[in-house]
């Protein structure tokens, strides 16, 4: 445990989901793969041509559909959602016929998204923390958090879209202390994106924990309070 900044009293704790709780690179580039396989099944002519041309295929039209629809980048699922039906349709199929294959399309994502369990040592430490502080989660992504069991531990889980402004930008940690009746200097917040977590965070007048575990967050553009490379000394708080 490394500390840069000095703490002051927590009343609240809020994590982040991905890569902090779980390593969600493996999990994100299994599902990939599962919707290439299912891609080429369903729409062959999108990579027949490799892999590597049904990615660039599918990327184009996810530009796309942020060009059309920009506040969808506050929200992964719609956003991936139109995505697929741009895509769709750009190989000739009605309106219709896109929107619903897109819908398939995003439910077998879904699937395989969510296609994991909470770490056992996650669960033991989310337990412990319950039993002396308030826990909330702030997260850009869009795991099925029922499927993981993980509003057994949180008041509240915080994601982006319907208004809402993903991480780094301030809204969620906001909400979240109003919902708290906390002030937000007094929510620790833990995650391990320099930019959304920590840059997001410090923004919003919380104090932030650093997990420097997974390193796949983007790097530190400021200094965090407290810097972990476990998240079981967090039981030190308690």
């Amino acid at each position: 445990m490394k500390f840069y900044r000095r703490l002051t009293p927590i009343k609240a704790l809020s994590f982040d989901l991905d890569d902090t709780l779980y390593s969600n690179h493996p999990i994100m580039r299994e599902t990939e793969q599962q919707m290439l396989s299912y891609f080429n099944e369903h729409f062959p002519q999108t990579t027949k041509h490799g892999n590597n041309v049904g990615k660039a295929f599918w990327r184009k039209h996810r530009a796309q559909a942020l060009m059309l629809q920009p506040e969808l980048i506050d929200d992964v699922t719609k956003l991936r959602l139109y995505s697929y039906q741009l895509a769709i349709k750009s190989l000739g199929y009605s309106t219709a016929q896109s929107d619903s294959k897109a819908q398939a399309a995003l439910a077998h994502f879904t699937l395989h998204r969510s296609n994991f369990s909470l770490p056992k040592k996650s669960y033991d430490l989310l337990q412990q923390l319950a039993q002396h502080f308030p826990l909330v989660a702030i997260t850009n992504g869009n795991v099925d958090f029922d499927k993981l069991g993980l509003r057994t531990f949180f008041q509240r889980i915080y994601t982006p879209g319907n208004g809402t402004k993903r991480k780094p930008h301030d809204d969620m940690f906001t909400q979240a202390c109003q919902h708290l009746a906390i002030k937000n200097q007094q929510l620790l917040h833990i995650g391990d994106c320099g930019s959304a977590d920590i840059l997001g965070a410090l923004q919003a007048g919380c104090q932030t924990v650093w997990l420097n575990k997974y390193n796949v967050g983007k790097p530190l553009s400021v200094l965090p309070h407290i810097e972990l490379s476990r998240l079981d000394h967090l039981l030190a708080f308690c």
